[in-house]
């Protein structure tokens, strides 16, 4: 499953929270580029499916998996899975180091990570919000784009371990900043595929051929990524990919949360995320994101 080329990179004794579709595999090409993984998972069949796998450790709570490391990701659900590997007595914050590094791939508010960067803060640690773009192709290729907020120079260090699993580490600015520039990917997302479903739709019922259609324009204006990748497939009826509407609502419900915050208007998101719902309730809530089409072929 990886077959990245990895960078030369100083080892480090590193702590991955967090294995599922994404989690998995990043924490796997840590290993791979030669650190010192440990692992934790709260199904623990998980953690040690991975261990067999790629012949690093685990350990049986957050706390005990970030003994002695200099690094820690966490990749997990939200913010309330966010805030229960992080605090408390077995938390990863009661076991980590002054001067080592937290960094939360997981995809949460905003305001939850200048929370995390606060206590991390009191007690010494730096802290980096890098939620990532690339679905579960992106984690398991080690291609991932990463949207850090955090201090330049912190956001430096952790360049060369992050790059085991990413091509590309962008800082945007302060803490928080990360998880708002994923705002913008997935409203951004959100629209793309609401009208790529709708012209699929369009044209199935007016009977043209739509496989020649999609090869005519996706090296045109109308090019998506998920044009690319997704086109054939949602004409295809496909939707066992990693990313699903039940994430995809939660990220939704992010961002109207923060615009709700910030005064933005997003008509369309909010439109789309109804949508969504209305997938969730036809019992797709664990399809990808493109079974939006779903609704229009009812």
């Amino acid at each position: 499953m990886l077959k990245k080329s990895y960078p030369s990179t100083v080892s480090a004794p590193i702590t991955f929270v967090g294995l599922g579709t994404m989690g998995y595999p990043m924490a796997g090409h840590l290993q791979k580029a030669g650190h010192e993984v440990c692992v934790f998972n709260r199904t623990k069949t998980k953690a040690e499916a991975w261990q067999k796998e790629f012949h690093g450790n685990m350990a049986d709570t957050p706390k005990d998996a970030v003994s002695g490391a200099q690094f820690v990701f966490l990749c997990v659900g939200n913010d309330d899975d966010v805030r229960s590997v992080v605090y408390g007595g077995n938390g990863v914050l009661a076991g980590m180091s002054p001067g080592s590094v937290l960094v939360d791939h997981t995809t949460t508010s905003a305001v939850l990570a200048r929370e995390i960067a606060e206590k991390c803060a009191e007690k010494g640690v730096s802290f980096v919000d890098a939620p990532v773009t690339g679905g579960e192709s992106g984690a398991q290729q080690g291609t991932l784009s990463v949207l850090c907020g955090g201090d330049e120079l912190t956001v430096n260090l952790i360049r060369p371990i992050v790059s085991a699993y990413a091509s590309s580490i962008t800082r945007i600015g302060p803490v928080g900043h990360g998880q708002l520039a994923k705002m913008v990917n997935q409203i951004c997302i959100a629209g793309c595929v609401q009208g790529l479903a709708e012209a699929l739709a369009f044209g199935q019922r007016s009977g043209i051929n739509m496989e020649k259609v999609l090869a005519a324009i996706g090296s045109g204006a109308a090019s998506s990524w998920q044009m690319n990748n997704r086109g054939m497939t949602m004409l295809e009826g496909k939707f066992d990919f990693g990313f699903a509407v039940d994430w995809m609502r939660k990220d939704l419900g992010i961002v109207l949360d923060e615009a709700s915050r910030s005064g933005a208007d997003l008509p369309v998101t909010k439109t789309v995320d109804g949508f969504y719902k209305d997938v969730q309730e036809m019992g797709g809530g664990r399809l990808d994101t493109s079974s939006l089409i779903l609704r229009l072929l009812k």
